[in-house]
């Protein structure tokens, strides 16, 4: 009787096993979801000049501080006139701008910009991190010496918290010269000992999960269900 019952057991713990590892990423993603919408805003420039009026100054002023254009927003202008004019248009825009930290880029419209003005193309995008730790698969029957469901979920939150600018997430900006004017005041700032302070840390996706001990394992590679994840947002 012992033996049958060995008999009839083994083939379901083999069959158990089975169904355990029969398992796909695609059940539980760790890849960042970037979504993004652009907007366009008109300026006006006086025939043949290449500087702002005081309106059209105070209403580039109103855009900023009403967070319609944010620094991490991906900003590009695009400027009517003849070649030269065009540049200087441009640039009296993207100086404006500059004096809040948001840094532009140059945007060709073929007949799409209005005589004597300038449009800014603002395209901002969020990031939505995946749902981390993800201990969907069973780590008990695992035969496949697969990757894990957890596998990549620290690396790939750390860069969605990290990221200054999502847009870069999708795609990389144009390589120019260095705006100096950042990189200057970054300094000026750092010798008069007026080091802007980081952000507050906000809170972190995956506080109040468990228990504070034990939490050697990475959260890529592996390790025990409830190992911390770090957030790594330096």
């Amino acid at each position: 009787m012992k033996i049958h019952l060995r008999l009839v057991v083994l083939p379901l713990m083999l069959g158990l096993a089975a169904c355990v590892t029969d398992y796909s990423k695609s059940e539980a993603p760790d890849q960042l979801r970037v979504d993004g919408a652009e907007s366009r805003r008109e300026l006006a420039f006086a025939p043949g000049s290449a500087y702002l009026t005081q309106g059209e100054l105070r209403k580039l002023d109103g855009w900023v501080l009403s967070g319609s254009i944010r620094p991490a927003d991906r900003v590009a202008v695009a400027a009517a006139g003849p070649p030269r004019l065009a540049e200087q248009r441009a640039a009296a825009v993207s100086r404006e701008l500059l004096r809040y930290g948001i840094v532009t880029q140059t945007l060709a419209l073929d007949g799409g910009v209005p005589a004597n003005g300038a449009i800014l193309s603002v395209g901002r995008y969020a990031v939505t991190l995946p749902t981390c730790p993800n201990w969907s698969q069973s780590l008990s029957y695992e035969f496949t010496n697969a990757f894990s469901s957890n596998y990549g979920c620290a690396n790939t939150t750390n860069l969605g918290l990290m990221v200054a600018s999502p847009a870069d997430l999708v795609s990389g900006r144009t390589l120019a010269p260095a705006d100096g004017q950042p990189a200057v005041a970054a300094v000026q700032r750092y010798m008069t000992d007026r080091v802007k302070p980081p952000p507050q840390p906000t809170a972190s996706p995956f506080a109040g999960g468990g228990g504070g001990a034990g939490g050697g394992g990475g959260g890529d590679t592996g390790g025990a269900p409830g190992a911390g994840v770090g957030t790594g947002a330096q």
